[in-house]
Order: C-alpha cells, then structure tokens, then sequence
C-alpha cells in the first residue's frame, strides 16, 4: 500500500497542457505528484474533497514588482491567496541583486509607486549576496510560499556599474571595460538560473530620492548598440529580454522586432508590455497584434505582447497615480513631494493654463484624460462623492480640469478617484485571451499599492471563461499555466507523474463577481499602509506548493511566510 503526504480525491483535473480534464484523483509524496487515478482510501496524511471543483497547477504571475516584499513578507500571500504558485520579479529593469539599498529605493519608489523608506530598509535589512548565485541562496533560505524566478534588472547592473549619477545623465555612455562588467554581471545571472534581462524605455520611469529625483531610469538612457551587446547573451542562451517601451515613439518598435527576430540567427524570446484596448486610441491594440503576427511568422515565433486579462482599472489620491507622467506639466506636480508646495502649483494660473493645454492636447496618449469618464469614490466634501470630474465642473461652471485642480488643491491625497483605462470591452478582452501573440501577464503585482490591484487576474479570467464560454476552459488554463511555465523555461505549470505538486484547487460555486470588487489590506510590514487587494475567498478552496497546504477558502496554513519553506527558486531551463 503506497503512502502520500496528500491526496487529492474526485477532482476534475486540467493538467496545464490544453488537454480535456478528467476526473481523478492526485497523490502527492516529498512535493512531487506520484500518482494519477484512483487512490486507494487511507493511504494519505491529509486528504481533499475536490468533487465539483477544478484541479489545475498553481497559476504564473509572470509580470510582479515582489523585489523588496519577498524578503520582509517571504510568504507572498496576496498571490497565493489566489491560486499562484509561481511568480517572476526583477520587471522593468528593476532587481534588488547588484544595486546598493539607497539605489534601490531611488529606483523602485517612484516608478513603482512604493513607499521608498519600505525598499530601503528591506534591502539594507536583508541584502547578504553580492552577485546572483549568492542572491539565490537567500531567496531559498527565505520561508518562501510561492516560487520565485527572477529577471536581472538592467537599470540595476547599469547603476551598480556605472554609478546612478553616470547612469541617468544623458549623453554618458558606459566604457568597453563597463559594458563588459554589465555582460559579466548578466551571464553570471543566466548561470544562476535567471530567466534574462528586463529593460525600459518607457518616459513614464522615474527616480525617487532626493539625489537625483526625477531622472529617467538608467536603463531609458542605453543606447540599441547597449541593449544589442546583453541581447547577444540571452539569444545564445535561449533567454529572455523583457522591456517596457517608450510608447510615445511607435517607431522604436522596430528595434524591438528586429532584435527578436531570427532570420539567419536565433530568434531572441522578447515580451513587452502591453497588449491592451486602450480607450484613448482604439486602433493601437489592433495595430499591435498585427505587428507582432508579422514579426513572429518572418522571425521564428519569439515575440509576445504582455496582456491584462481584466479591465485596466485605475485609483489615484489626489493626483498620485502613474499616468500624470505621461506629460509635462503632470510630471512638474509629481516632481514636487512636499504637499505644501505641490498644492501651491496645482493652484498657480499660469500652471493650470499648461496644465489644460497638455491635457487637452491631441497625439499619442495611454491615458484617455476623459474627466468625464473619471469617478470621485472619496472625499471630504462628500457632496461631490460618487460624481466625475466632468459633473462637478458642470455644475459648478468650470472646465473639468479646474474641477479636478480645486478639488486636489482644497483636499489633497485625500481626494480619491477612479478611471478605467483600457480593456472595457468584453468582446475585444475575448479577443485578446485567444490570441497567440499575448501571454496572460501584466499584473504588476506587489507595486502601485494604492492605485491598481490585479493579484487575482487568474481566477477573473477562469470567471470570466465560464460565463462567457470564449473558449474551452482547458484552453484557458493552459493559457494560465503551462503555456507560461513552457516559454519562460521553469518547471512549473503542469500535472504529471513526476511533477511538482504545484496546485490550484478552484471552486466554480464561488465566482459571485466578487473577484472584480474593491477591497483594501494592510501592507504587511508598513505600519500605516493599506494596499488595494483582491477578494475572492470563496472561489479559491487552496493552494498548494510541493505538496504543502498553504491556503484555504480566505485561510493561511499555520505557519505561513514564517516557519513553512514551501516554494523556492525557480532556475530557467535554457
């Protein structure tokens, strides 16, 4: 009679492949799954009733910030509370595994939308490794609930390299002897097991601090000759380049698709974000996909646009959100920490004309600017609660702007406010998901605490597939699971004999449209600090990583993120 650490009985099982599931049972031994069919009664430590409920391995959050949280709050509970078992961090050319801690907080804080003394101090706290292997012996050592893989951030080589001053100061180029650091640092971290380099390019990118605040970040002022040196490692090495691009220049795009593509050599693996139906400009997604089926038929198949499987809803207090970087005047208020002095701009005349000429201003944008389209959820003048930007100047004889300016002048980060903007439409969501060209990412889990929460991506879109019945529901797992696991090389993703016992265990009964509705926590290890989250306790009944019972229907195993070493280091297989 065999013996199991954990059976999981009368499932309907999605192995990850795109395969029909079939109901079954899974046994599972020292954190592998060791068994596929009827299991005898008896036989388990600890056995589950998944009858009427999907079995699938544990989801990939392929696009997270978890830089700095995974080394004071090692568990990462907000994924795993949502059937993830894997998540990739070291995104838009940001790592914690060269840069000092003052460099890491002036690199994450803004751009991120993180609280710069919580980056600092974690780094500063916990940083023992000096290069990448040593670095992945801490993520090991850590309580770890889900898995981590990681990108090497370039941004991080290029300050540690080249000082930030140098990094971030147009015109500076590295030396022959610096570039070769940089191509040292990134084969030491493919030779790690990390997945390859994240790049930016994006305007949007900032620093925090109070050295050089408001410099772009380091990887925005490399040049293609730069990003085409480090690239040459990852093609060899069957790696990936992941970057977010300055998309006010469609144009560079073409460097993007020529890097990627093979012709006469091996196509580099290259995903970017982002694959979304942007209000401001209906033809971008459109135009994008076609780009890349091009790219992807001429090159070899390497290239995939990021997509958030939901709508792309945002929050802001005050004017504190990502997207009043996308023009001058926006970026001059956020460049101005201090509340007095901010308020003292917000309310000068000769800024606000610039300020209603740039918002108003036809040309490429991602944000809509629609005040219209633009709902106050908070504020202490609650006569205005629950209107737009757009109603409250009509009422009060403004232009929206204005409204918007008085409001966040008068209350400041206490004024809250909420838009949404891209992937409104459910038919062009459908769309998307089905595509070959996108890969389900884009959560930016872990950053951005009060602006945006999409942790539960995954099960909105297993909701979503089941109402809506766009495509087979094993299709959509796959899309979850081992078409992410398979691309980025980590053994993840699938439910066979001999792999990890990486599982979700999904409830249908419980998608009540709960997944979608806004719910607040507080950040663990920030006095203080609440966080937008996701809740949807009653359609996750648990999730597993190597066999361990982390999480059940809203409920954290004893032990979680302190005592019980459940994930770990994820090494890319080339």
């Amino acid at each position: 009679m065999s013996h199991y650490s954990l059976v999981i009985r009368n499932g309907t099982v999605f192995d990850g492949a795109g395969s029909a599931p079939v109901r079954t049972d899974i046994g599972v031994r020292e954190g592998k799954i060791v068994a596929l069919g009827t299991i005898e009664s008896g036989t388990a430590e600890r056995e589950i009733d998944a009858t009427g409920k999907w079995v699938i391995p544990g989801m990939l959050d392929v696009h997270t910030h978890y830089d700095a949280e995974v080394l004071g709050s090692p568990g990462l509970g907000e994924s795993v509370r949502h059937g993830v078992t894997s998540v990739v961090l070291g995104n838009c050319s940001l790592s914690t595994v060269y840069a000092d801690a003052d460099d890491c907080a002036d690199l994450f804080a803004r751009v991120e939308a993180l609280p710069w003394d919580a980056v600092h101090s974690a780094v500063k706290e916990h940083k023992t490794w000096t290069d990448p292997q040593s670095y992945v012996d801490a993520i090991n050592a850590l309580p770890l609930g889900c898995n981590v893989a990681g990108f090497l951030g370039h941004s991080d080589i290029r300050a540690a390299v080249m000082g930030l001053d140098r990094a971030t100061s147009p015109g500076v180029v590295p030396t022959d002897a610096e570039l070769a650091w940089m191509k040292a640092m990134l084969t030491a971290a493919l030779d790690a097991g990390f997945v390859g380099l994240s790049t930016i390019r994006s305007s949007f990118s900032k620093l925090e601090g109070t050295r050089w605040p408001a410099r772009l970040l380091p990887s925005t002022y490399a040049s293609w000759r730069e990003f085409g040196a480090l690239n040459a490692l990852l093609r060899a090495r069957g790696r990936i380049h992941q970057s977010t691009p300055n998309l006010a220049k469609r144009s560079e795009m073409a460097r993007y698709f020529a890097q990627s593509m093979g012709r006469k050599r091996k196509p580099l693996k290259t995903t970017i974000i982002s694959a979304a139906d942007v209000k401001a400009d209906r033809t971008v997604v459109r135009m994008a996909i076609a780009a890349a089926k091009i790219v992807n038929k001429l090159g070899g198949d390497g290239f995939r646009w990021q997509h958030l499987p939901v709508p792309f809803e945002v929050y802001a207090d005050g004017i504190d959100v990502v997207v009043f970087e996308e023009f001058g005047a926006g970026a001059a208020a956020l460049n101005i920490r201090d509340v007095i002095a901010r308020g003292e701009l917000l309310d000068d005349e000769t800024f606000r004309e610039r300020f209603r000429k740039e918002m108003t201003a036809s040309g490429f944008k991602v944000w809509h600017r629609d005040l219209h389209d633009a709902e106050i959820v908070a504020c202490p003048d609650v006569s205005v609660v629950g209107k737009s930007f757009g109603s409250v100047a009509v009422e009060q004889g403004l232009s929206p702007v204005d409204a918007l300016l008085d409001l966040a002048v008068a209350y400041g980060t206490d004024l809250r406010w909420r838009t949404t903007i891209a992937n409104d439409r459910d038919d062009v969501l459908d769309r998307l998901q089905q595509s070959a060209q996108v890969q389900v990412g884009f959560a930016d889990s872990g950053a951005h605490l009060r602006n945006m929460a999409f942790y539960n991506f995954g099960v909105r879109m297993l909701e979503r597939v089941h109402t809506r019945k766009f495509m087979p529901l094993e299709t959509a797992v796959h899309r979850l699971t081992g078409e992410l696991a398979d691309w980025y090389g980590l053994d993840a993703g699938h439910l066979d004999l001999g792999s990890r016992a990486d599982i979700a265990i999904i409830d249908p009964a419980g998608f009540d449209g709960s997944s979608a509705a806004y719910a607040e926590s507080p950040m663990p290890g920030l006095d203080g600090v609440d966080r937008m989250v996701n809740r949807n306790d009653g359609a996750v009944a648990a999730t597993i990583v190597a066999g361990h019972v982390l999480y059940e229907y809203g409920v954290f195993a004893e032990g979680f993120g302190t005592t019980v070493h459940a994930g770990q280091f994820l090494p890319a297989e080339s």
